[in-house]
């Protein structure tokens, strides 16, 4: 007889997509759950209310210790991994952004490994579309197993994508990674960053609403999930009506909290004009068909509804004058260090040639009045990914293995493999000479390539002439004719 309770073992509980999933948790009230927090005075107070009830253990500890972690693990059936340094406070912190996300993803394999029914517990790890860059038209479609591109100083990006790699090539039985995208929350309204001024205004993005992500993590765990959802990656979004350009969801985020709109309080010039990350997904419906999370509420109705948790101080802004907002923004983008128009002001060549490709493309950046505006081919169109891809997954074998290393301008060295068999490592050579170890469903399923190739410094130009792959995407936004090294 299966036990109807079984325990959840959840990270990144204080967070906004973790705390949300709690709160489903508990209102589901159908498992016993652990949960992993720092013992600062904030999540003290936070978590004060659930240290005593029922079902609920709470693990003072870090991410980064190892003993901490095991503690959470022991007992555990279901590892919800959500924790960790994520953006803008990520972007500020690169050092431990690395040393956070990537220590995490080792302690959690380590402790699942050393108990004794390691082959039932199931991990749960939410990964981030920021690990496949920028997107932008005309190459704005994508779906899982598109090539990894991670955006130049993004070492979020970076991180999330190193830790997915420990997590897939981790020998555990059971593993998702679930590619979370930009998530709709009350506190969206007060995000002023000047990571805003990072995001091209033409570039898209696929969203998901908090609500949706908190029953993702309840869903997850429900007994009824087949085992074929397992090994694989998907991508999380809330549907179609949440495929909005940039300029798009700025408009829309400005007009539920009575702001002008963008062409009355930014200019063009502020925003990059790549190096992000965002698309539109051809394959989210996949995990919608599996989970059934989605709440189906129009994009346009839930920004409706999310205004009327905006605090009543920023609905005085419709009183403000647009020239004083915009004296705001303009601040803004010229944070120190941080804001766009700070580094055209110190010219501060690596990050114009990365979010911009020079100073001068930045000068032909046109006013409101020459600005397109207008919304991409809503048409999916997908990438190649360099093998037969109608063949039926348990049929693949060496030589569709050869075909995708070629594509990517390597080889596979491995003479034979089980057909079908995407979990045992084969052996594989970049272009470069670099040899390494990776399974099909790593390299195929998830778009990832060789470990030795990965940043830093960014030397995506050199890789785009030997790797068609990847030069799909990266030629899209980058001349032949420019060259872009990335040091710090």
């Amino acid at each position: 007889m299966k036990n109807p309770r079984k325990r959840i073992f959840l990270t990144g509980a204080t967070g906004i997509m973790g705390w949300a999933g709690l709160q489903q948790l508990l209102a589901e009230n159908r498992h016993d759950i652990t949960l992993l927090a720092r013992p600062s005075n904030t999540n003290r107070r936070k978590l004060k209310a659930l240290e005593r009830r029922t079902g609920v253990r709470i693990v003072w500890g870090d991410l980064t210790c190892y003993d901490d972690v095991l503690r959470g693990v022991e007992g555990a059936d279901y590892v919800l991994h959500v924790g960790g340094m994520v953006p803008p406070r990520a972007d500020h912190a690169p050092e431990a952004t690395m040393r956070t996300n990537i220590t995490a993803a080792e302690h959690i394999v380590r402790a699942i490994r050393a108990q004794p029914n390691a082959d039932e517990i199931r991990l749960v790890y939410i990964g981030s579309v920021a690990q496949t860059s920028e997107r932008n038209p005309p190459v704005h479609w994508g779906r899982t197993g598109d090539p990894i591109c991670i955006s130049t100083f993004d070492y979020y990006g970076l991180s999330k994508t190193i830790a997915e790699r420990i997590i897939v090539e981790s020998g555990l039985r059971r593993w998702v990674s679930l590619r979370q995208s930009g998530i709709l929350y009350p506190g969206i309204f007060r995000n002023f960053d000047p990571i805003i001024f990072r995001v091209p205004l033409q570039g898209v993005l696929e969203w998901t609403t908090l609500e949706d992500s908190a029953r993702l993590l309840a869903r997850v765990c429900d007994e009824e999930v087949p085992d074929t959802f397992w090994n694989r990656f998907y991508h999380v979004s809330s549907g179609p009506t949440y495929r909005l350009t940039n300029y798009e969801f700025e408009r829309l985020l400005l007009q539920n909290i009575s702001v002008p709109p963008p062409e009355k309080v930014f200019e063009p010039k502020w925003f990059a004009l790549r190096n992000f990350h965002g698309f539109w997904f051809t394959d989210a419906d996949r995990l919608e068909a599996i989970l059934h999370f989605r709440a189906h509420i129009p994009c346009d109705e839930y920004m409706r509804r999310l205004r009327k948790e905006v605090p009543a101080l920023f609905r005085l802004a419709r009183f403000v004058p647009a020239s004083v907002i915009k004296t705001f923004m303009r601040r803004l983008a010229s944070t120190p260090k941080e804001g766009t128009l700070d580094w055209i002001k110190n010219d501060d060549s690596p990050r114009i040639s990365a979010y911009f490709g020079s100073r001068e493309r930045w000068e032909r950046i046109p006013d409101w009045a020459h600005f397109d505006r207008s919304r991409p081919s809503d048409t999916p169109h997908e990438l190649s990914h360099g093998y037969d891809e109608t063949l039926p997954e348990n049929s693949l074998g060496i030589e569709e293995m050869r075909s995708a290393a070629a594509f990517r301008g390597g080889r596979c060295l491995s003479q034979q493999m089980t057909p079908g068999d995407l979990t045992t490592k084969l052996q594989w050579e970049c272009h470069a000479g670099h040899r390494f170890e990776a399974s099909p469903a790593l390299i195929l399923l998830g778009g990832h390539w060789c470990p030795s190739c990965l940043p830093t410094p960014w030397h995506y130009d050199e890789e785009a002439r030997h790797n068609p792959f990847l030069a799909q995407v990266w030629h899209a936004s980058h001349h032949s004719d420019e060259n872009h090294e990335y040091r710090e």
